[in-house]
């Protein structure tokens, strides 16, 4: 039972009971409950500050794990980073250096981005700069193995035309050397059989029997197999590509027609006599951008070192051409 309270009235000489009014009380309870309020929200705040509720022990768990992925991912990119950076030093000074490509800058493989910031989304979290870090490390990356994914593409098709180019170029020698009599005459100042003046020899002379086949020394089109040009006689001329056009003179047959695409090898026709001609024999010429050179330097498709540096000697001789 709650106690009861009594005060001395001095004019009536006796103990009264103390009655209280409904305001206070609902005062004192007014107080008591604002107070109690008060008294637990200090109380849940600092138990809060120092005690973790199992919401903040789950979120602290996943910010950990967070952490930890960007960590892990930081150190995939240092290994991708370093197996890209080892791709590019052979791209440069290996594929690029064979190919004769420009070696790509360092400034252009690892270039930024300009402009508006692309990062502005991490702003403002507690780690905001692991993130952004990260995800400009990432952009870099990538964008330097788009880089490299294009070099490689261009080093991909610069081999594609080396491999056209190694195939076109006039490479053999245009008669077998067991068909071959002898090789007549090489490039340069010869006496003309027919005038018996000095004058300059633009191909070589192989001597050979009438109907020897004739080969040809490299891949491309026949451009031309009439007999429509001063002295040549019956004669055929390949177009290589990349500058080059062979010429085959004094044919006896053709075995092509104008326009056929020829492999090198191929046989294309025969030995003859035809045109300003001695004897029997291939004149063989050589074109580069219009211009004759000597087809001396393009016969390491089928001749070992030997027979280059015996028909080296034989073509270096200055004697009497056949035609």
């Amino acid at each position: 039972m709650a106690k009861v309270k009594y005060y001395y009235d001095s004019e009536t000489l006796s103990y009264r009971k103390i009655k209280r009014k409904k305001r206070t009380t609902f005062k004192y309870a007014l107080v008591f409950v604002v107070a109690a309020a008060l008294f637990g929200f200090l109380f849940v705040s600092i138990a809060g500050y120092f005690i973790e509720s199992p919401k903040e022990r789950q979120l602290a768990r996943e910010l950990q794990n967070m952490e930890l992925q960007y960590e892990l991912l930081n150190k995939r990119m240092d290994d991708a980073i370093a197996a890209l950076e080892n791709v590019e030093e052979r791209d440069n000074a290996i594929y690029r250096l064979y190919f004769e490509a420009n070696p790509i800058p360092e400034e252009q493989r690892r270039a930024g981005f300009g402009g508006i910031n692309r990062y502005k989304k991490y702003e403002g979290f507690d780690n905001s700069q692991l993130i952004t870090e990260s995800n400009k490390r990432l952009d870099i990356l990538e964008k330097a193995i788009v880089v490299q994914s294009r070099s490689l593409d261009e080093i991909a098709k610069l081999a594609e035309d080396k491999e056209k180019f190694l195939e076109a170029i006039p490479a053999i020698q245009p008669i077998n050397n067991v068909d071959l009599t002898r090789m007549a005459s090489g490039y340069g100042y010869r006496t003309d059989p027919f005038t018996k003046v000095r004058k300059f020899h633009f191909g070589m002379d192989f001597t050979a029997p009438r109907g020897t086949p004739i080969y040809a020394t490299g891949d491309g089109v026949i451009k031309r197999a009439d007999n429509a040009s001063t002295g040549y006689g019956n004669h055929i001329r390949i177009d290589h590509g990349f500058g080059y056009i062979s010429l085959y003179a004094h044919l006896y047959k053709y075995n092509v027609r104008v326009n056929q695409r020829v492999k090198r090898g191929d046989l294309i026709g025969y030995v003859g006599s035809t045109g300003r001609s001695e004897a029997p024999h291939l004149h063989y010429e050589i074109f580069k951008d219009g211009e004759r050179i000597n087809p001396i330097n393009f016969y390491y498709g089928n001749l070992s070192a030997e027979e280059y540096d015996i028909l080296l000697q034989k073509a270096s001789l200055e004697n009497q051409s056949l035609d």
